[in-house]
């Protein structure tokens, strides 16, 4: 039988917006945690070039935050590829207008148009998969010292040792 109500966000979501403090219910124990990288992985050749540019810039955002595991880059390579062809949409929409001259010489709706809403609803839905929508942005908090690097954490204490003499 099929599950209703909202889908489960992943742990790591949760944890961002402020985990067991702002829910009732305890943070799952065996839900996987994808690795990640200690770089920004490359964007794949198949993409467009404009959407390998936007893949380096919103892959800029999602990693240091942690929401970018080996196992999104197939969901953040099919919103890059979908503001791709958004793109080339709005392009064709500017060169020819929202109207065009049908066969029987009436006016209809240019497919270029349906092309684009479909293209930003999909896009839509991938950015709140990411946290990247103004509305699911705000339930998301980074901690700052987790973005802080070991050798950061490490200097810390050094300086905290050093006051103590």
């Amino acid at each position: 039988m099929a599950k209703t109500g909202p889908k489960p966000k992943p742990t790591r979501v949760k944890k961002l917006q402020g985990g067991q403090k702002t829910s009732h219910r305890p943070l799952p124990k065996d839900e996987p945690e994808p690795a990640t990288s200690d770089r920004i992985p490359l964007a794949p050749r198949h993409l467009t070039k404009e959407g390998q540019k936007e893949w380096r810039r919103i892959s800029k955002e999602l990693h240091p935050i942690g929401l970018l595991t080996k196992l999104d880059l197939t969901a953040l390579a099919a919103y890059c590829s979908t503001y791709a062809i958004w793109l080339d949409a709005q392009a064709q929409l500017q060169r020819h207008g929202m109207l065009i001259k049908a066969q029987s010489g009436f006016p209809m709706q240019s497919p270029y148009l349906s092309i684009a809403t479909k293209a930003m609803a999909e896009m839509r839905k991938w950015l709140v998969e990411f946290g990247a929508t103004p509305s699911s942005r705000t339930r998301v908090a980074v901690d700052k010292q987790d973005a802080a690097s070991d050798l950061e954490k490490f200097m810390a204490k050094g300086k905290k040792l050093e006051r103590v003499k």
